[in-house]
């Protein structure tokens, strides 16, 4: 364990100085026991390990620092190009901004699902039709049911009238019954009066019989007036039943005719459908517009591209991929500052591990200085190294 943590040792005193000694590479043999086989093969073959990712790391910064290189000069040559080529340059990549900005507010826009979008798309040819069906089938509904509501109240009105009739010949029998038996009773009692007490009871035989004569005569006009009645009613509650059951065959075949529209074209009611068709149809055209601008900046993708490898541009897609910066002069000089930068901090990287390298090589070449003894055994490991990283 001490061998680990004195291999890159550090004078640390305070915060502020460990920091800054974290930046340096020093090899620090002090605790290694060199005549130690184990200890000495550990060692070196951590520096050669050093020196083959420091190899790997300025290989991958090399390859970055040339590509930020190559930007910073295309933007030179930008930069150097006659007025009108840079007016060429930047006419197309105002063509490809401005359809960008069609096409992100396309997809930033509520859009119709695709689902939908493209099952209404099957039936475009037929919906129109299925509209207008299913209008008018709900027109018919509506009708057919204030048809079925009239009948219903006129049937009502006549099943009433049926009952008061049936009540009213029910109550001339009853009156009926009542006049037999006060007929009844009047010839009793003037019979009674005629042979019990010898009495003249003709008078009165007379009246009785004109009474009741009248009263069954009244009764029988109004019975025969109520039955007369009656059989009319039964005939209008027939008729009634009659034409209720042709309207309700209409209702039913008319909500089996909108339930299957409704399964059809997916919907609840013409309404829907034809709301969901307008919107088809704007998104259909939305969709042709959106893939007329996609196809257009491909064009002019291409276009700027090819103006930009014949003035010599190495990279020309980054610039297609940012159009903006063509034209923007603020927005040109914050991507070359940022390249700078870029630049700048990959050859701090390249120079920290060039170091890496160079001290690492050092160290190795020192310890068979110092340990001739042990100058094979290094130059093997060495050797076995470059054989391995291509050293």
């Amino acid at each position: 364990m001490g061998f680990w943590r004195n291999l890159f040792k550090k004078k640390i005193n305070k915060p502020e100085e460990q920091e800054s000694a974290w930046d340096e590479v020093i090899f620090d043999r002090k605790g290694v026991n060199f005549h130690s086989e184990e200890q000495r093969s550990r060692y070196i073959s951590n520096c050669l390990e050093q020196i083959a990712e420091a190899g790997k790391d300025m290989q991958i910064f090399s390859d970055e620092y040339a590509l930020v290189t190559a930007y910073l000069t295309d933007m030179d040559e930008l930069d150097s190009l006659p007025k009108e080529n840079r007016e060429e340059l930047n006419s197309s990549a105002r063509k490809i901004l401005g359809l960008e900005r069609e096409r992100d507010k396309f997809r930033s826009a509520d859009r119709m699902d695709d689902t939908i979008y493209y099952k209404t798309k099957l039936k475009e040819g037929e919906i129109k039709e299925g509209i207008e069906k299913l209008k008018e089938a709900e027109k018919y509904r509506g009708l057919v049911k204030k048809d079925l509501k009239r009948l219903d109240a006129e049937r009502s009105s006549y099943e009433h009238q049926k009952k008061e009739l049936e009540e009213g010949l029910e109550n001339f029998r009853g009156m009926a019954s009542i006049f037999v038996i006060a007929l009844v009773v009047c010839l009793v009692t003037l019979g009674l009066l005629y042979f019990v007490f010898e009495l003249n009871v003709l008078l009165g035989l007379v009246l009785s019989v004109v009474a009741a004569a009248l009263a069954f005569t009244l009764l029988f006009v109004k019975f025969n007036s109520y039955e007369k009645e009656l059989v009319t009613v039964k005939r209008g509650i027939n008729r009634l039943i009659f034409l209720q059951n042709r309207v309700k065959i209409r209702y039913v075949n008319n909500t089996n005719l909108i339930e299957y529209l409704c399964i059809k074209y997916e919907t609840k009611n013409a309404e829907m459908l034809e709301k969901r068709f307008r919107r088809y149809l704007k998104e259909k055209e939305e969709r042709k517009q959106y893939a007329e601008a996609e196809s257009k900046i491909e064009f002019y993708q291409k276009q700027l591209m090819n103006d930009m490898i014949k003035f010599r541009v190495k990279y020309p897609e980054r610039w297609v991929m940012k159009p903006a910066a063509l034209i923007d002069t603020r927005e040109l000089v914050e991507l070359r500052h940022e390249l700078i930068l870029r630049r700048q901090a990959l050859r701090k990287q390249l120079d920290y591990s060039q170091k890496v390298s160079d001290d690492a090589k050092a160290e190795v070449g020192e310890l068979a200085r110092i340990y001739p003894m042990y100058a094979k055994e290094i130059l093997d490991m060495v050797e076995k190294y470059d054989e391995q990283y291509g050293g």
